[in-house]
């Protein structure tokens, strides 16, 4: 797999997918980090001269041209921060398109409306693929959070471009995951949270052959107390994932790997509600449900964490968007921010929990792909790296 810096892209059209799926607020972007990720690749793109053309999507429109998904409020925040024009075509293919890109110069940049406005995307229409690639000389993949789906504009362009290479977010998340997980300095520690055993089965299972130890938090704890006859009041728990449970249970015994859980938890009638008790695991009488881990779960984890050298985290540990239920997840980002280690983060839920706890700066990488970051955790492939690596460049 090529990288950016390994073509020539001077006078080149180079289509760059890029992730710009920021959050959109009475028109306005309210939160540019996922333009600001990806800025090194493009200003590498235009002080090297390329016409670059930047293909993105924005939430789900399900292949329906609706207003409130168009791109023009990211074309004019790009525009800002790169203190230059950024030009919004009307559409991310067909004449409009065209003639947009016969217009750019070297050093040029245009940014094509959603390409999710084309129901072909997500079903990878290669007809839609191949007008995307006569859009261009060269195609880049900077997009690694949309790299674990298998849509038109990730993995079917570069079957129709001969030059295709990655860009520097990509590589920077793929390096940073295979010091991580690859060849990581021991201890690793990973850290599990959420709120559903079932999205993160595949991941739990994979990475007990990788870790020296495993903490699991958030909801999903509740199913694996309840798996080992722990009562855990009226909390929520998956009872149809009670056997996968004990089996990851087992396997972690197995391989001799420690498997931690709450031993207390921050309970409520409610997620609303503002009355809290804390309970220990075992003694949580019906009506009340967990929210959050304890503070002899904090100590416990925190413990747990000390020696670490690489610590891995997918998922909060409590519902900390309620006040009442963020101490948990802020304590052990805290702790994290405090290690003498590598501490990666994934998910857009804990990405959040970090940066609400004021840690972001203290963490060794903050991943800007959730889902693509679990994908690798289960020990899959990305369709989007795979493309990049077949291609015929």
């Amino acid at each position: 797999m090529k990288t950016l810096e390994e073509m020539d892209l001077k006078g080149k059209r180079v289509l760059l997918r890029v992730d710009l799926n920021c959050p959109i607020e009475g028109g306005v972007v309210a939160d540019d980090t996922r333009i600001r990720a990806v800025l090194p690749s493009i200003n590498y793109c235009l002080e090297q001269g390329a016409r670059l053309i930047l293909c993105s999507h924005l939430g789900r429109p399900k292949g329906e041209r609706r207003p409130e998904f168009s791109l023009a409020p990211v074309a004019k925040r790009l525009s800002e921060i790169l203190k230059k024009d950024v030009a919004l075509a009307d559409d991310c293919i067909g004449q409009t398109a065209e003639e947009a890109v016969t217009k750019l110069g070297e050093g040029d940049c245009l940014l094509l409306e959603n390409v999710r406005f084309h129901p072909g995307e997500t079903k990878n229409d290669p007809e839609l693929a191949k007008a995307l690639a006569r859009l261009c000389d060269v195609f880049v993949n900077d997009a690694f959070a949309a790299c674990h789906r298998a849509h038109a504009s990730v993995v079917g362009v570069p079957e129709y471009v001969a030059e295709c290479g990655a860009g520097f977010l990509l590589k920077k998340e793929l390096d940073y995951f295979k010091k991580a997980m690859g060849d990581p300095v021991r201890p690793l520690v990973a850290i599990m949270g959420g709120a559903k055993v079932s999205s993160k089965l595949g991941a739990i299972t994979n990475i007990l052959n990788k870790v020296d130890k495993l903490i699991i938090g958030g909801a999903m704890a509740n199913t694996f107390l309840k798996a080992k006859g722990i009562n855990v009041g009226d909390s929520l728990v998956e009872d149809e994932l009670l056997d996968e449970a004990k089996g990851i249970l087992q396997l972690a015994k197995e391989k001799g790997v420690p498997l931690y859980l709450p031993v207390d938890a921050v309970c409520a009638e409610s997620m609303e509600a503002q009355d809290t008790f804390i309970r220990p695991y075992g003694e949580i009488p019906k009506g009340l449900k967990a929210f959050d881990i304890g503070p002899a779960s904090v100590t416990l984890f925190r413990e747990v964490l000390q020696d670490a050298r690489t610590v891995v985290w997918n998922g909060p540990l409590g519902a900390f968007e309620k006040r009442q239920f963020s101490r948990g997840t802020f304590a052990i980002s805290s702790t994290l921010a405090s290690l003498h280690a590598l501490t990666i983060v994934g998910g857009g839920d804990t990405d959040r929990a970090v940066h609400e706890a004021g840690d972001a700066s203290q963490m060794s990488y903050m991943s800007t792909g959730g889902g693509a970051f679990l994908h690798l955790l289960e020990g899959k492939e990305l369709p989007g790296v795979v493309a990049l690596e077949k291609c015929g460049g």
